[in-house]
């Protein structure tokens, strides 16, 4: 049997989301709530096997051991904490990460 992870969005994270559904909406609202949706979604998978999902290339220049779930343009940055997955952070995958991103 499979175990379930608990997956916690950070505060970060949450504004990540309101931020990319403004700049969607200001297109398509339409657009930008299925793409909320399919992150949201996509996000749940993560309660089983989180660790499928690849280490982030700016593991060795942060000291992390992050991992990242793509969705179209956009990664979804996460760390695995005993049977717990904090979502850190989304963002888009043209932006590279660097201590400043996970400050609050």
């Amino acid at each position: 049997m499979r175990v379930k992870y608990n997956v916690q969005i950070t505060p970060a994270a949450e504004r990540d989301v309101e931020e990319i559904w403004i700049y969607i909406a200001d297109d398509s609202p339409e657009n930008a709530n299925a793409f909320i949706i399919g992150v949201e979604e996509q996000i749940t998978t993560l309660e089983q096997l989180p660790e499928r999902c690849p280490l982030i290339p700016e593991n060795e220049q942060l000291g992390t051991a992050y991992r990242q779930l793509l969705y179209g343009a956009y990664r979804t940055i996460f760390r695995i904490a005993g049977k717990t997955v904090y979502i850190l952070r989304i963002i888009h995958s043209s932006r590279l990460l660097d201590s400043s991103c996970f400050e609050d």
